[in-house]
């Protein structure tokens, strides 16, 4: 006997815990019955067959995404979480997703091989390829009758006339467009002679797109040595060549506009470089002119006879300056000599130097008794220097009986601490030098 006692409400829990671990998402396709929508937004609904039914739940959040209203009687299919609704024990299904039956089973092929594709890589964004910014042709696979293709050209011939188009014609719909659309992006490929591909069609119903969501489609467009553009339905449809291609545009037109170049928006281009062009040429000419006659004129500054003339003109200058200060310098020594010729007038010459004759005798004694004077005071004073200095002198003292006693290095020994046993010493007297080695000290108190 199991020793485990559940309560109801273990039991449930533990069966729900189960149910959503092990079964995890499910497809499921039924027949809708009880359907029911109250005032919480929220769908409730049984899903049966021939043999058997599941109570569902589809709450608003998910249901907002459905774009059908379900009816009784409707077939179905959905994506659902299994569970138990553990206040009752109801075994349910929580769906996350809703489709019509045959819409429902190609969405669930498109989501397995979106899957699959973005596992290998194919919808990698560093793989994608540019669009060239000025394409000179370009390449349109579509219907060759289909509403798409004019709308592709008539956008073309307007905006960019000289835009080369080539048509690789194509069916867009059917079992026989997935291997026609495959072949002529490879022939498109080896005929490399336009610049960019347009792949694609008007809008329609998911069936009526569904050779866009094909395999081989899809590795035909990765494939692609050229540049390819997905234009596929209205902006609202999806495909699995809008994940492949290089660039993916809303609509046909928009892909158009994508390779084209607006014939006027070039030619405003154009008129706004050429302005710009003529306003440097006009600053270019304007500075080139100014040098030019920078030039012309250092040039004639430059030439013989003009440096002729500028020196002529300073010699000139010098000459009349030079004659100018000339005559001035005669006028002043005029007036010097006039000036000393009116003072040795009034001052005759022999009395002159009769009195500079008598102050120079004066002078001369003054300048003997002044020398002797200071001479012999200087004599006294080197005598008093000489009498002090005799005075201060140690040979002096040592005259008197002193000596003085030094270390080995020629210091003077004050303290009976500057030596020790052993040391050399050199004795000074006033006539010689003792070397002696200390053999004791005594301090003397």
């Amino acid at each position: 006997m199991n020793d485990n006692i559940y309560s109801v409400s273990q039991l449930n829990q533990s069966v729900r815990v189960i149910l959503e671990g092990q079964l995890g998402l499910v497809w499921l396709m039924g027949e809708i019955s009880n359907f029911s929508q109250p005032v919480s937004g929220h769908w409730y609904l049984t899903l049966k067959d021939e043999n058997a039914q599941v109570r569902c739940a589809m709450f608003r959040m998910k249901n907002l995404r459905v774009t059908f209203k379900p009816q009784n009687g409707m077939q179905v299919l959905v994506r659902a979480a299994v569970s138990l609704y553990e206040p009752r024990g109801d075994y349910q299904l929580i769906i996350e997703s809703m489709h019509p039956a045959g819409e429902g089973l190609l969405q669930q092929q498109f989501e397995a091989l979106k899957l699959k594709l973005a596992a290998e890589g194919l919808f990698a964004q560093n793989l994608k390829k540019n669009i060239p910014h000025f394409c000179q042709s370009v390449g349109v696979i579509t219907s060759k009758t289909g509403a798409a293709l004019q709308d592709i050209l008539h956008i073309l011939q307007r905006r960019d006339p000289s835009l080369k188009v080539v048509i690789y014609p194509t069916s867009v719909q059917g079992k026989e467009a997935t291997a026609e659309i495959a072949q002529m992006i490879e022939l498109a490929n080896q005929r490399n002679e336009v610049d960019v591909l347009i792949v694609g069609r008007g809008g329609g119903s998911l069936e009526d797109l569904w050779c866009f969501n094909e395999e081989t489609v899809a590795r035909a467009i990765f494939n692609s040595a050229l540049p390819v553009i997905s234009a596929v339905g209205h902006e609202t449809d999806v495909t699995i060549a809008d994940f492949v291609a290089d660039v993916r545009a809303p609509t046909p037109s928009a892909a158009a506009e994508l390779v084209s170049r607006d014939q006027g928006e070039l030619l405003q281009q154009l008129s706004y470089k050429q302005q710009r062009l003529e306003m440097a040429l006009d600053r270019l000419f304007t500075r080139k002119n100014q040098q030019l006659q920078r030039l012309a004129l250092r040039l004639q500054n430059q030439h013989p006879q003009a440096q002729l003339r500028g020196q002529r003109q300073h010699i000139t200058q010098l000459e009349y300056r030079l004659h100018t200060a000339m005559r001035r310098k005669v006028e002043k020594t005029g007036e010097k000599l006039t000036a000393l010729s009116l003072r040795l007038t009034k001052n005759p010459l022999p009395l002159r130097v009769q009195r500079q004759a008598q102050q120079m005798e004066q002078l001369k004694v003054r300048l003997n008794l002044g020398w002797k004077k200071n001479l012999s005071v200087k004599q006294y004073q080197l005598a008093s220097l000489c009498a002090k200095l005799d005075g201060l002198s140690p040979l002096k003292v040592l005259a008197r009986g002193y000596s003085i006693a030094e270390n080995e290095q020629g210091k003077a020994i004050t303290e009976i601490t500057q030596i020790r046993q052993g040391e050399q010493l050199r004795t000074r007297l006033s006539n010689g030098i003792i070397f002696s080695t200390v053999i004791k000290t005594e301090k003397i108190p």
